[in-house]
């Protein structure tokens, strides 16, 4: 069996959960209640989630949403792009899934309420800790540090710019889906001054050049991915690196007790968000990878509830 083809039922409280969300009223619940809770939690850790997202949209200045976005819009987006079907869906309890404005401006201060809890000291630090601790992986795993980076899903480029830190020798390309996360991206790597290379592209079909890259990365990417789009990913990744490269991918460990024991409730409001864990769940993505061209991975847990991945291009 092709790792295309490879499929585990999900357990019964994931199937139970399945059926209730495909009753759309509890289904609109259930993302309510995701959101509602998240934003609270922001608020326990002193990230003050409506106030930060507002100051986003105005860059600061008293007007409800900036004029300026567009004009980076169309600074960042390629017209000719053609949206795969599985990417125009419902994320993360929005209804435009990735392609809006209030998804991108709110990335940022969802990842800090997500990550808050994951080291119960950690708080608002909590989503840092998550990215340093891949980061530690990777020096140790990999020699010789890259000189040419590619961040695939980059959003709005808070794993772009920890890359370009932890690596501040390299050129660094972030590469995303959703125009309007990479408007924020551009907007936000102007405040820093960083030089990264943005491209509007599918990650499957990059439109970038053969063996260009050294480390190809995906952080907290694949969770969203049906199967057939995370392979076809695989093999892309393996076109444009060079030999020797690396792909490593940062992500939520499918062999973590804290989602096997998750309470059904809890279940319910994560996969609410998530329309593809349960195919990312089911992925063999050692036996994707090899297939794709990658000696067999190395595995890591890098957080109680994530692992990292290091392939070497075979």
């Amino acid at each position: 069996m092709t790792a295309t083809a490879a499929k585990t039922a999900p357990r019964l409280a994931s199937r139970l959960v399945n059926g209730l969300l495909s009753i759309k009223p509890l289904a609109k619940l259930a993302k309510n209640r995701a959101r509602n809770m998240m934003i609270k939690r922001a608020e326990t850790i002193g990230v003050y989630w409506p106030k930060e997202v507002q100051i986003l949209k105005a860059r600061g200045g008293s007007a409800e949403f900036s004029p300026e976005w567009k004009a980076d819009l169309a600074q960042v987006q390629n017209p000719n792009l053609t949206y795969p079907d599985y990417y125009l869906t419902s994320f993360h309890a929005y209804e435009e899934g990735n392609m809006g404005w209030e998804p991108a401006t709110e990335v940022e201060v969802a990842a800090h309420a997500v990550h808050a809890r994951i080291w119960p000291e950690a708080g608002a630090q909590g989503d840092a800790k998550l990215r340093q601790s891949y980061h530690n992986v990777l020096k140790a795993e990999i020699l010789a540090d890259p000189k040419d980076i590619l961040d695939l899903g980059c959003s709005v480029g808070m794993s772009t710019f920890a890359l370009q830190e932890t690596y501040p020798q390299a050129k660094v390309t972030g590469l995303e889906l959703s125009p309007y996360f990479l408007a924020v991206a551009r907007y936000k790597a102007q405040q820093r001054q960083a030089p990264i290379n943005w491209v509007h592209a599918k990650a499957e079909d990059t439109g970038l050049p053969n063996a260009t890259f050294d480390l190809v990365s995906a952080c907290l990417v694949f969770h969203e991915l049906p199967q057939s789009a995370a392979i076809a990913i695989f093999r892309e990744a393996s076109r444009v690196l060079r030999p020797g490269g690396h792909l490593t991918i940062m992500d939520m460990n499918p062999k973590s007790e804290i989602y096997a024991k998750m309470p059904p409730y809890i279940l319910t409001l994560l996969k609410s968000t998530e329309p593809y864990l349960d195919q990312y769940f089911a992925l063999d993505i050692e036996k994707a990878l090899v297939e794709a061209g990658f000696h067999p991975p190395t595995i890591t847990s890098n957080s109680p509830r994530h692992r990292t991945i290091v392939a070497q291009k075979a």
